[in-house]
This record gives C-alpha cells, structure tokens and sequence, in this order.
C-alpha cells in the first residue's frame, strides 16, 4: 500500500477522537488551532486550555481567547507561575524538558477536575528534527499528540486552515519567551518584560509578524526575517524601538544581520 493521504490521516484522528470528551492544549497557533476544529467536529465535548504565564506574551493569550471564542468552543485560561519554579528559571540546557513535564502535570490535573477523557496536543510530523526535549516529555506522559501519531506534517496542517477557514493558516510559528535567553542566563519575570516589551514595540510600529528579541545582558539582539531588514531599517519610527528598549533596562539595542532563525540562543 502506498502512502497514505491527507485525509486519510485525519480520518484517522477524527476516529482517535470521535464520541469522547477531548482537551484541546490550546495555544492560538495553527497546529492547536486546527486539532481544535477536528475534535469539534467529532468529539462528544470539547475544552481548549490555555495556559497562561510569563514566557507567553500576553498577545498571543489574548489571540487564543479571541480565535477560541471564533470557533465556538469552550475555553479556559490557567495561570502558571512559570518564574516561581527554580529549576525551570535557572535556564539549563534542559529547560525545555522540565517546562513540558510542569504544563503535561497542569493539562491532567484539569483533565481530572473536568472529567475529561483524554488530553491531546498539537506537535506534528514537521516537529521531530533538530532539538526536542519537550518531546521526551511528551512521550513520557498521558497526553496524546495526533499530528504525530498518525504522520500529519506542518504543511498538511496549513491546507487544512486555508481549505476550512480558519483565518490562521499563514500565521507565523511562535516559540516562548525562555527561547530568548543563552542556557544557564536565569530568568525572571522582570528579564521577561524587558524581552516582551521590545518585541511588542516592534510589531507595533512595523508589520513585521516574526520577531525575536535575544537577550544578552546589557544588550537585545534583535532578529527579524531577512527580507524584511531593509524595509525595518529604513522605518523612520525605529527610534520609537531604540526609546522603549532602553527604558526597558537595556544599554544597547542591535540588529541582527543574519535575520531570524530558530534557536540562535541556544548554541
């Protein structure tokens, strides 16, 4: 038999979901976006959970509200003290691991107190490359991740929004604010706001979606797709950037050249 189709990969999930009661983990991005809309249509009960705390910025939680509220489903918003935890604000190599052990331990404590069946999560086909601790966690844990079970990639998951409308289907991936940081760089909630406050100026003077603010001390790093530096440079309210970053905390404030890519901070 050959490769199985598109849809045949969803039938798969609409089968995986049908008749029970489903939490969505749900971000407002495309993937959480999109499973949502499959567990709708065939789940015997549906709850998006979002999980609100400092390394999402407060847009993207707003965002979530405002597409859960669009597809008609029901939504909740937990707060976690993300900063509160010293080992996932110590900023070790394996931070990432610790954060999706603390968020799967959060998803099924609401899975008990609603009396859910089951707790799924949007990582897909596309995500299994480069560095992944979170996945270990993942599998280590009860939640089920349908995307990845059943071979559905990114690009699959995009035709899907565009084909149903869902009004997502290009939107740019986002990754927490903790990504910003060099491993072993503590971080608090007060570096946080430095961060969130220098990539909030920026989409809100340019229309620039994918943006990264890197911390390094004294100084932010930022990236920006490289299509898009000329256009950044030339804007004459980028003093306005230079303004905010400095009553931020930081001393200098640098473009770089390279433009984005995911996990500079990292190495």
């Amino acid at each position: 038999m050959g490769e199985k189709t598109a849809q045949e990969k969803f039938d798969r999930i609409h089968e995986m979901l049908r008749g029970k009661r489903v939490i969505v983990a749900y971000s407002g991005g495309v993937d959480s976006t999109v499973l949502a809309h499959v567990s709708r249509g065939v789940a015997a009960e549906t709850l998006l959970l979002t999980v609100d705390m400092q390394t999402v910025p407060q847009f993207e939680i707003d965002e979530a509200v405002d597409l859960a509220g669009r597809l008609g489903i029901e939504h909740k918003v937990v707060r976690f003290d993300w900063t509160a935890d010293d080992v996932l604000s110590a900023n070790l190599p394996d931070r990432c691991y610790h954060c999706k052990v603390s968020l799967t331990h959060l998803w099924l404590q609401v899975k008990n107190e609603e009396e859910m069946d089951l707790v799924v999560e949007g990582t897909n086909a596309s995500d299994i490359h480069g560095h992944r601790p979170g996945l270990k966690a993942l599998k280590e844990s009860d939640i089920r991740s349908p995307f990845l079970e059943v071979g559905i990639g990114k690009e699959d998951i995009r035709a899907y929004a565009r084909d149903h409308d869902l009004g997502i289907a290009e939107k740019p991936p986002q990754a927490c604010l903790a990504t910003r940081f060099p491993p072993n760089v503590e971080i608090t909630e007060a570096r946080l706001a430095m961060i969130e406050a220098v990539e909030t100026k920026i989409r809100e003077i340019s229309d620039i979606e994918c943006v990264r603010a890197r911390y390094h001390g004294d100084l932010v790093r930022i990236e920006i797709p490289p299509e898009q530096l000329a256009q950044f440079v030339g804007d004459p309210e980028i003093h306005r950037l230079v303004e905010t970053a400095k009553e931020a905390g930081f001393k200098y404030v640098a473009l770089d050249l390279e433009g984005y890519r995911s996990g500079s901070t990292s190495v």
